[in-house]
Formats: structure tokens, sequence, C-alpha cells
């Protein structure tokens, strides 16, 4: 009987860890050991939601941004970071469904989340920037990390034909090494023609 190729992790966040560190470095996104622990913390929580992070983009992210400006003290903070968070995985796992401006403003609300939030701690700490700092600052860098691990996700996952059809689809439009690499193990090994066709 030949090994199973599920691995078996200890927990969502070990499970992440190592596709996280894999995409920094394929990213070539220089974060610090606490950023990346953030990065796979907030994977392990939108596997699995709870009210708090399940409502994280509950309506329209302008109003979400204006509530938490307008709220004060813990529940401004908490709102703040909710937000990042919120936009930092819909950007990182979705963003190819927003195109231009839309995904452009994205980025710069959930940059400006987590800048506030930074903010907020800055008045009560001493030393160098805060993880939310370095979220606010390198936000694109770390929506790519995202997004790269979602392909890998998604080379994972695919099933039947649909989900192969759906991975082929994605390999068309991002051309990622983790959606290749995932085309090649169902036999299908994705070229481009001379203009750039499949």
């Amino acid at each position: 009987m030949s090994e199973s190729p599920i691995a078996i992790a200890n927990s969502l966040s070990t499970y992440f860890d190592g596709v996280v560190g894999d995409a920094m470095k394929s990213q070539k996104v220089d974060a610090s050991p606490a950023a990346k622990t953030y990065v796979v913390e907030l994977l392990a929580a939108f596997a699995k939601p709870d009210e708090q992070v399940g409502s994280a983009l509950s309506k329209p992210v302008t109003f979400l941004l204006r509530d938490a400006m307008e709220a004060r003290g813990s529940e401004r903070f908490k709102r703040l970071q909710n937000l990042g968070d919120g936009v930092l995985y819909a950007v990182g796992f979705f963003g190819e469904s927003l195109e231009g401006a839309d995904k452009r403003y994205f980025v710069y609300v959930g940059s400006s989340a987590y800048g506030h939030a930074a903010n907020m701690l800055g008045k009560n700490s001493i030393g160098g920037p805060s993880v939310l700092d370095e979220l606010a600052q390198g936000f694109d860098s770390f929506a790519d990390v995202l997004t790269e691990v979602s392909d890998w996700v998604m080379a994972q996952s695919a099933r039947g034909e649909q989900g192969i059809v759906k991975l082929y689809e994605r390999w068309l439009k991002r051309s990622s090494p983790a959606l290749a690499s995932g085309l090649a193990e169902r036999g299908i090994v994705p070229t481009r023609g001379a203009r750039g066709d499949a």
C-alpha cells in the first residue's frame, strides 16, 4: 500500500507555517518573525472563522473604516485591526476578482486600518515598529504572499474535472508555480504559445 498524500498537522497554524514561509521566500518578502506568525495566525483564524472574524467584511469597507475611526479606545483598535485582517485576507485570496482602482482602494483601506491601529499602539509602547505597522507599510507584499498561499491551497484541493478546470483557468490568469505544479501532478503540463496564448 502506498503512503497517503495527506499531510497531518497538529494545528492549522502548523499547517500554514511552512506554506507562508515558502511564499515569503518566493515573493522575496523580508518579514520579521512576528509578522510571519501574525500572517500564519490570520490564515488559521479565517480557515475556521469565529463570529468576529466572520464579520470582518460584513459591510462595505468604506463604512467599516468610518465606523472604526468613530469608535473609541479598545473598540476602535479592535475594529481597525479586524478590518485590516479582513481586507488583507480578501485581497490575498480573492484579489483576482478586484481590478485596477478597486484593488488599489482595498489596499489603501487595509493599509490605513493597520496604520491607524499601529499608531494607537505606538502611544503606549517604546521601541521599533509594531507588527501592525509592518503590515501597513508592506500591505501589497503581504497580500501577494496570501495570493501565493491561495494558489497552493487551490492546487492541493482541486478535485474532479471542474476543480482541474478552475485550477487551469486560474493558472491562465496568474501562471504561478504552485498552480503549474498542481496541474502537473494531475498530468497536465501548462504551456504558453508564442503570443502568450495557453
